[in-house]
């Protein structure tokens, strides 16, 4: 971390969290083994420790490489999420390699001096609950081979069950961490007087400062007179009953009493800004009023659907003006350009240009020009305006345009040369991000934008997919790294297919775990699903490499497979326990983020432990089917699928 210029903080700290389950993955397979080879073969500590490592070397080593290589593409990710998962995937890799040092020095070193195996210990070990275990694994595992369509069937109709929990689960960005905070804005009917939207503040600010959840409420005014701000604080998490998007809700019911007026409450964003919406769709096209119409219809059909709250365009036409209609022809006539009536009327009405900076003492203050406030509301004061001319040097505003009341935008907002409107809204609790995204565009589309105008997204559904893009690539990626160094260490391609297999397989049940506990995929729970996928390949590479071993020592596949799969039982359970143990704390969620935290603790807890017994059956099944395909020469197949095809064609030349 320190050569990295990584710091201790929320992202590099759970990487250390979550790999102290997983760094000692290496060191208990080493350690059982050597234990094993004490227990069933009668070697010292010396002679177990030096023959034990030897032989569980390539698993440990396979095991622990494609676990480190996933997190390359991980930390070479673009977009957003870099500033997330670059210093995680590094600080886990980093660890986990440390971790391999240590299971093939120092764990064998202390095993030698200090592990002593009694007879009484023997003899628990051959009779106690994990001996019940082994028998009852064995007796599964012995139907399984006998019935390898079944399983094949399971696995089958488990991996398709994915697309199912998929659509259930729904994807997110980020879930919003429970700050204590809450943020609301309301805006009454144009024309109302400052004084009205000051009392109307105070008053919803009294009756939300009533719920025994609120330490306090703020209440103030900027900008438009009748636009108002609430700055809510929630006591802390640990002292109420409600979370923070409960309270959310109960703010908009009281919002909600109030008539003629639109409103909004927004969470923290983990994108910043004050003005933050989850959902921000973004309309363009070439006339003003034309967006106007589309954003209103198109916010009548967003409001139909519940997972979407809040929901306000940010074009508003009431707003009172004046507005200034130059004489183009005659304006030329006579020298007036049109930006100097523009900056003439921005000078004296905006009060945001620098005209020059006062000096008293040490300090520097900016100075800006305004009329005063009767004199910008009297059209009087604009007419008798005197802008530049380039034949007569100055003349009135009034003898080169029109001066009238009307109503008008705010402001205006343009990209590429197009006027663009963007209308906001939140999501509501219990809903994932992206199908009040897809109902965005399910409203966008049946309001039916005319040709010339098109949509896009802001925000954070902008870096969704973005996001989503990119963690795809990356796991496809870290699946090739996976079987590239696993065919390295066996010298095979097809060895690294059957460890691969559980692969699909723990993926629904990481969907389940979070559909179970109401949470959607995330860019945290991804991560979990990143780690899950170089977890539960561990069990296969045990399972395989020692299969391999006996095999290559004269044993029969049958006998060999479950032998082998006897022999790693125990370790398997002793590194999987070992990785939930590490995790409870992380999925309890105990804290301030705790809510990110638990999502990718969660994922790899319900993984892991849900697709265990399916993987410790697939791999000795699959493993049968490659047997048997490599005792048949190519020759004999090429022969057999022949004979297949000339029976199957017979039965018509009889016709």
């Amino acid at each position: 971390m320190r050569g990295m210029d990584f710091s201790l903080n929320n992202i590099t700290l759970l990487a250390l969290t979550l790999a102290v389950g997983i760094v000692i993955d290496g060191a208990i397979i080493v350690l059982e083994n050597i234990f094993r080879f004490m227990e069933e073969k009668g070697r010292d500590g010396v002679l177990a420790a030096i023959e034990a490592t030897k032989e569980i070397g390539l698993a440990v080593m396979a095991t622990t490489l494609s676990l480190v290589i996933i997190f390359l593409p991980i930390a070479f990710m673009t977009g957003y999420a870099r500033k997330y998962v670059n210093s995680f995937g590094w600080t886990m890799a980093m660890a986990i390699l440390v971790s391999l040092l240590v299971a093939f020095t120092l764990t064998p070193m202390m095993s030698s001096r200090f592990l002593k195996l009694s007879e009484r210990e023997k003899k628990a070990h051959s009779q106690g609950f994990l001996y019940s275990v082994e028998l009852l694994y064995l007796r599964m595992l012995q139907w399984s081979l006998a019935h390898r369509r079944a399983i094949i069937l399971i696995c089958l109709v488990t991996f398709l069950s994915t697309f199912g929990f998929y659509r259930l689960v729904g994807r997110d960005w980020i879930p919003a961490d429970d700050q204590s905070e809450l943020i609301s804005s309301f805006t009454l009917p144009e024309g109302t007087a400052l004084k009205k939207t000051t009392q109307t503040a105070q008053e919803i600010a009294e009756r939300v400062a009533a719920f025994p959840e609120v330490a306090f409420v703020q209440a103030f005014t900027h900008g438009p007179t009748n636009h108002a701000h609430l700055f809510i604080g929630l006591v802390p998490r640990s002292e109420r009953k409600r979370s923070h998007t409960q309270m959310a809700t109960a703010v908009r019911g009281i919002l909600a009493g109030v008539h003629n007026m639109t409103y909004n409450v927004r969470l923290p964003s983990v994108l910043g800004g004050e003005i933050y919406f989850p959902i921000a769709a973004v309309i363009r096209g070439p006339d003003l009023n034309e967006l106007a119409e589309l954003s209103k219809q198109i916010a009548g059909r967003m409001t139909k659907y519940p997972e979407l709250v809040d929901v306000n365009p940010s074009l508003n036409l009431n707003t009172p003006e004046l507005q200034v209609k130059l004489d183009r022809q005659r304006a030329a006539d006579i020298g007036v350009r049109m930006t100097d009536v523009s900056d003439a009327v921005r000078l004296f009405y905006s009060g945001e240009d620098e005209i020059t900076r006062f000096k008293e003492g040490s300090e520097q203050y900016p100075v800006t020009m305004q009329l005063l406030p009767e004199q910008r509301d009297n059209p009087d004061v604009l007419a008798r305006m005197m802008v530049p001319s380039t034949k007569l040097g100055q003349v009135r505003l009034e003898n080169v345009a029109s001066i009238g009341r009307g109503a008008g935008p705010a402001s205006l907002q343009r990209y590429n040369r197009e006027f663009q409107v963007s209308v906001f809204g939140n999501v509501a609790a219990g809903y994932p991000l992206d199908l009040a995204a897809a109902h965005t565009v399910q409203s966008i589309k049946e309001t039916g934008l005319p040709a010339g105008y098109s949509y896009v997204f802001s925000g954070q559904v902008k870096v969704l997919e973005e996001t989503t893009w990119n963690l795809v690539l990356a796991m496809l990626l870290a699946s090739i790294f996976m079987y590239m160094v696993l065919a390295a260490q066996f010298e095979s391609f097809t060895y690294p297919f059957i460890i691969m297999l559980t692969l699909p397989l723990s993926i629904p049940f990481a969907l389940f775990s979070l559909w179970i506990t109401g949470r959607a995929l995330s860019l945290w729970s991804a991560l979990g699903m990143f780690l899950l996928l170089g977890i539960v390949k561990k069990n296969g590479i045990l399972q395989v490499d020692y299969t391999n071993r006996l095999r290559a020592e004269g044993m029969a596949v049958r006998d060999a497979i479950l032998e082998a799969n006897r022999v790693r039982l125990r370790p398997i359970l002793m590194t999987t326990l070992s990785i939930i143990a590490g995790l409870i704390p992380v999925a309890i969620g105990i804290g301030a983020g705790s809510e990110q935290r638990a999502s990718i603790a969660v994922t790899i807890i319900g993984g892991q432990t849900l697709c265990l017994l399916l993987t410790l059956l697939v791999v000795p099944v699959a493993y049968s089917y490659l047997a048997e395909f490599e005792a048949v020469p190519w020759g004999e197949w090429g022969t057999r699928l022949l004979g297949r095809a000339r029976s199957s064609v017979r039965p018509s030349d009889n016709d």
